[in-house]
Parts: C-alpha cells; structure tokens; sequence
C-alpha cells in the first residue's frame, strides 16, 4: 500500500473520461499527485488544441471537456500541437518537455491497454534545453532577509514566521515538507526533524542549527491549541497552506529589497550553496537535502565555482581592467 503523504496541494481532477482513466493509471503507478495534476492540465491543453481544430474555435481560448477526438490524435495532430506551442511566448521549453512528456505517458498507456496499437508522441522531438542552475541568495542577503521584523504582527505570527524562515534555511526542507511536519516529527532537544514522505515518499530525518531550534521552540510556547497536529498553523487552528508560506516568503523577500523572483525553494538551494561552500561534504548535503542521485547535488558546485567567477571578477584589480 502506498504511503500517504501528510500534506498535498489542492486537487485537480478531469472531467473528460478518457484523462480520468489515466489519471487512475497514474495513480496506480505511485506518480505523485503533482505530476498527475499537471499531466492532466497538460491533456486537457491538447484536447482543447484539437477541438479548437476541428470545430474552428479559437485556438487561444481553453474549451472544456469532453475531447472526443484525444484518444483517436494522430502524429501530425502532435506535431501541429508542438509548432502551436513553439511559436508562443506563453510557454518555456521546460513547459513544452513536459506537455509531450505527459502525451506520449498518455499513448503509451492507452497502447498498453489495448486501445491503440501506436503512440503518436513517440518520434515527436522534444526542446532542448540547458539545465538552469538553481538561484541562491548571498549569505548577505540571507543575513538581512532573517533580520526582517515586520511591526503591528500578532506575537503568534511574528514567531511563527521567524520559526518558517530559520526553518526553511536552516533544514533545506521543501515547501511541502515544511507544510507536512507533524508537532511529534520535531526534536528540539536533539536539533533534528522527521521528514514524512517527502520526494519519492521517503522518509528522512534533517539536522537544525541552535537558531533555528530556538525559533521554532518560541513559536512552540505561543502555537494556538487545535486539534490539528500541525506544526505550522494557519487561519482558524488549520495547517497552513502553501498560499499562505509562499506570500509569507515573498513578503520578507521583499521588504528586504531583494532582487529577481524568490520562493520558499530559493532558501533550500540557498542553504545547499553555502554549506558547500563552507567546505560541507557533498553525501552529507545529498542526505540533507533528501536527492536520490549525488549528480542532481553536484549542482551546487557549479553554482559555487559560479559565484568564485563572480567575487573574483568583482575584487580583482587586473579584472576591471579591458585589454
């Protein structure tokens, strides 16, 4: 039996049958509920795209289900779907890999069950596209951003949103994690929290620093009472919601002046980066940080060696120099 996750986001479900079936077949393929939902969002993209098509309907305007013709597309339905897709700015190449991804998901399930005897996505070229390196903020930047205090907060979410933010850089936890933890999961005592079911449903347990520590037994001491065994509580003594961590970083990173698009995940990649740098071994960030492969951790030293470019470009006297 598959092991339930303590915190997911808000359902999406299909109405069209033909996705409805497939999105059974995920499930049954332990995909995670956030794949799932955008494979179907994905199908529902095409689906629109071919009934657009067939009815000469406007092709920027989504049409609801159901999609008569997704089941019977054919290659050059796909292809035709992938130029309109190329040629709009509405979409990165990273959007566009996925969309093909979940169609040829899709084929490959339905020759799999006997109602087609080809894929039509499977000789369909996917973008190619360079891995962007993850963004972190400076421990500067990180200094200012955990040295924010926001006037006329309750002392409940003054607390609570110190405890989010020393949590988030301290742990390198993922939002959804973070969302997930459990009063019973956090052991202030020995500085480590129990991570339920995180990426590809394991468990593993993540170290705190003394600051953090103390930041989330503060906010323990003024946590409102709730049945709910929650350690982040949000409005009438619920589990806070992603809505609400995300606008809480946001807020923060932008009080602080901090430039360019920053989330919650930017703190992980943050606190990666630095331990690196700090001369961290990389299994042990690997571990922290819950990957299953060392290569997807190796990141962070090219965002090390990135940013030694950039200190030495910036403090050296011959680099200001041209010629």
């Amino acid at each position: 039996m598959a092991k339930a996750r303590r915190y997911e986001r808000a359902q999406f479900a299909s109405t069209d049958p033909a996705i409805a079936r497939f999105a059974q077949y995920l499930d049954l393929r332990r995909m995670s509920p956030r794949t799932s939902v955008a494979y179907q969002r994905d199908l529902e993209s095409f689906g629109s795209f071919l009934k657009a098509r067939a009815g000469k309907l406007d092709l920027d305007v989504h049409h609801a289900p159901p999609y008569d013709a997704l089941e019977d597309a054919v290659a050059s339905d796909v292809l035709a779907y992938l130029t309109r897709l190329n040629g709009s700015r509405a979409y990165a190449g990273r959007s566009i890999r996925r969309k093909i991804s979940a169609l040829r998901t899709f084929y490959k399930h339905l020759k799999f069950d006997g109602r087609r005897t080809d894929n039509p996505a499977s000789d369909v070229p996917s973008p190619r596209i360079g891995k962007p390196l993850p963004k972190a903020l400076t421990e500067r930047d990180m200094s200012a951003l955990l040295a924010i205090e926001i006037a006329g907060l309750s002392e409940t979410r003054r607390r609570r949103d110190r405890a989010i933010l020393e949590c988030l850089y301290s742990s390198g936890v993922r939002r959804s994690e973070l969302l997930g933890l459990a009063i019973g999961d956090v052991d202030l005592d020995s500085r480590t929290m129990r991570v339920v079911g995180g990426k590809g449903n394991k468990d593993r347990l993540v170290p705190l620093t003394q600051v953090a520590a103390d930041a989330l037994r503060a906010y323990l001491g003024v946590r409102p009472r709730t049945v709910s065994d929650a350690f982040f509580i949000g409005r009438a003594g619920a589990r806070l919601s992603e809505s609400a961590l995300y606008k809480i970083v946001r807020t923060y990173i932008g009080i602080a002046g901090l430039e360019g698009h920053a989330s919650p995940h930017t703190m992980r990649h943050s606190m990666a980066t630095h331990l690196y740098e700090h001369g961290a071994d990389l299994l042990v960030i690997k571990e922290i940080l819950g990957h299953e492969s060392l290569a997807t951790t190796q990141v962070y030293t090219k965002v090390a060696k990135s940013r030694m470019l950039e200190q030495f470009d910036a403090t050296h006297p011959r680099s200001k120099r041209s010629g």
